[in-house]
């Protein structure tokens, strides 16, 4: 789930400095903490094979909400976004469709159609730890123009997993993604970002989705962050509707959304949140 606030313009390079003189303001996550992060990360994997398997058009939002919750808690793990947040969240998982950036919440009178494009963000709690990944869909056949956007989104992703090790920093994972979605003439939200994780959902560092090479928190072993490119088709401004949840493009044009949970380790960046330990 997408770290909202606005916080990522008031980190100061204090913080940065704190953790490499060993104060812990970033929790470092040892190798036992990141087994149960995986094993959370895994139910959020699952999720995606078996929503995946309903989508298409005519299938409500509330559907998915209510099946993701069938895997969730049928893996002994509890949804963490549900009443999540002030005001509370009122799924299990959010769903955004098409202009909705993310935080899409679900609706019986909400469906899918022929064309859309639907982001799942889902999380999960298991065993006091997180998972938290998401993921952009097609709905039937969807137009070439959205469909690239789609996939540089997760290439975006990649780009930025690439530079999750240690000794890097986190501007140069930043960097990577921005310079990869603009090459492309995309947006690139400023306002929302990626974010520690490890007991709790968010957690520090932010981890946006642009910033400079060589500035930013020092990559370390043990640092565990959701890295989530949110990518648009148009203009990088967005909006929030009236329930106060939902993100959208202000100009109106299609929005993606790619995330995983990612851990340091000392031989590279591994992910959390697939179905594979």
């Amino acid at each position: 789930m997408a770290d909202p606030g606005l916080r990522t313009q008031q980190i100061h390079n204090t913080k940065y400095a704190y953790l490499e003189k060993g104060v812990e303001m970033v929790q470092l996550k040892s190798s036992a903490e990141i087994v149960k992060m995986q094993k959370a990360g895994r139910i959020v994997a699952q999720v995606f094979d078996a929503l995946q398997e309903i989508i298409r058009p005519g299938v409500s939002t509330y559907e998915l909400d209510q099946r993701a919750e069938e895997v969730i808690r049928g893996e002994g793990a509890i949804p963490s976004f549900l009443n999540f947040g002030k005001p509370p969240f009122p799924g299990s998982i959010c769903v955004s469709i098409n202009e909705e950036v993310v935080h899409g919440i679900p609706s019986k009178h909400r469906f899918l159609k022929e064309g859309d494009i639907v982001s799942l963000d889902v999380g999960t709690i298991l065993d006091g730890y997180q998972g938290d990944a998401a993921r952009t869909f097609p709905v039937g056949k969807i137009s070439p123009e959205v469909a690239q956007l789609v996939k540089v989104t997760e290439e975006c992703f990649w780009i930025g997993f690439e530079q999750a090790k240690a000794g890097n920093r986190l501007g140069d994972l930043s960097n990577a993604i921005q310079m990869h979605a603009e090459s492309f003439g995309y947006g690139v939200v400023r306002e929302l970002t990626g974010h520690g994780i490890g007991r709790n959902m968010h957690e520090d560092p932010d981890v946006p989705n642009y910033g400079r090479k060589g500035h930013g928190l020092r990559i370390v072993p043990g640092l565990c962050i959701a890295v989530e490119p949110m990518i648009t088709l148009g203009k990088k401004e967005i909006e929030v509707l009236d329930d106060d949840w939902t993100i959208v493009t202000a100009d109106g044009k299609p929005a993606s959304h790619y995330e995983n949970t990612i851990a340091v380790t000392e031989d590279g960046p591994i992910i959390t949140t697939k179905v594979d330990l």
